[in-house]
């Protein structure tokens, strides 16, 4: 109580697009970051499944809209390798949608491996 004011104790919240916990710690932020970045995939899913539109504009739409979107507040983050490792993941999901599986000479279909998402990345953008 606060002047007759009953106020609430929360374990978080959102402020400025950071979330606040009472552990500080970033897990629940990443957490948000990443489902923001999903529903910022999947709002422009019918651009990313098209054959319409090219892998570099695919790529520029992933870079200038999906991952600021889920990195948004970052420099403030104390990086770990968790943190790290969820983003990788995250980047992974997304590309493998963006370049599709790969067939190989048996005809079986395959997920395409990072090294050959980046020597993809680095093909488009080169």
């Amino acid at each position: 109580m606060l002047d007759n004011v009953r106020i609430d104790q929360v374990r978080s919240f959102s402020y400025l697009g950071t979330v606040v916990n009472v552990n500080n710690t970033l897990e629940e932020e990443i957490r948000e970051g990443i489902a923001k970045g999903n529903k910022a995939f999947c709002a422009n899913k019918t651009l990313f499944k098209s054959n319409l539109v090219s892998r570099k504009s695919k790529l520029k739409l992933y870079w200038s809209v999906i991952r600021p979107t889920v990195v948004y507040g970052c420099k403030t983050w104390v990086v770990k390798e968790s943190i790290i490792q969820k983003l990788s993941v995250f980047e992974g999901k997304i590309l493998r949608k963006i370049f599709g599986p790969t067939k190989e000479a048996n005809g079986i279909w395959r997920v395409k491996t990072n090294k050959e998402l980046d020597e993809l990345i680095n093909t488009v953008t080169h």
